[in-house]
């Protein structure tokens, strides 16, 4: 009897595999290259990578929020540490910078608060929305009963609160 091909046995496609792999590999060739811009974009993006060891969701959004708001933020110290030369020292000194730390932490916290508070802003938006057609169908119901010479009165009651 023939066996099933590995992707059908494990039951899903190994694509995301392959990302993690290839990143894993990326980060590693580097780190192994530029160890100094390794050091400093770890440190720059420390509170993205703990999100990313926290964040359990599918698809990891708070992680992922963190980490592209922190990139945002680390962008100009990166771009500063590769045209002194990715020594350590000159690593050490941008990452011990309070304003570059306060920049590139400050992104990614902004990118937490935005995952926190999105959901948030969404649902009252909603519910504004909502409340404000009901209003403007109210208003319709009464002009018409009004129209038609109906009695109101009765409609309100059977309303549910």
């Amino acid at each position: 009897m023939a066996r099933a091909p590995r992707r059908e046995r494990e039951g899903g496609n190994n694509g995301s595999r392959h990302v993690v792999w290839l990143s894993g590999l990326a980060c590693g060739l580097v780190v192994a290259i530029t160890p100094g811009l390794g050091l400093a974009a770890g440190g720059l993006l420390a509170p993205g990578l703990a999100a990313l060891m926290l964040d359990k969701e599918a698809g990891r959004p708070i992680a992922r929020a963190v980490l592209t708001c922190g990139v945002a933020g680390s962008v100009r110290p990166i771009m500063t540490l590769w045209n002194l030369g990715p020594t350590f020292d000159t690593a050490l000194s941008v990452l011990f910078d309070p304003g570059t730390l306060v920049t590139a932490w400050g992104g990614a916290a902004a990118g937490w608060l935005l995952t926190q508070m999105a959901p948030l802003l969404t649902r009252m938006t909603l519910e504004a929305g909502a409340a404000a057609q009901t209003a403007r169908l109210r208003a319709t119901r009464a002009r018409i009963a009004d129209a038609w010479e109906l009695d109101s009165d009765a409609d309100e009651s059977r309303e549910t609160p």
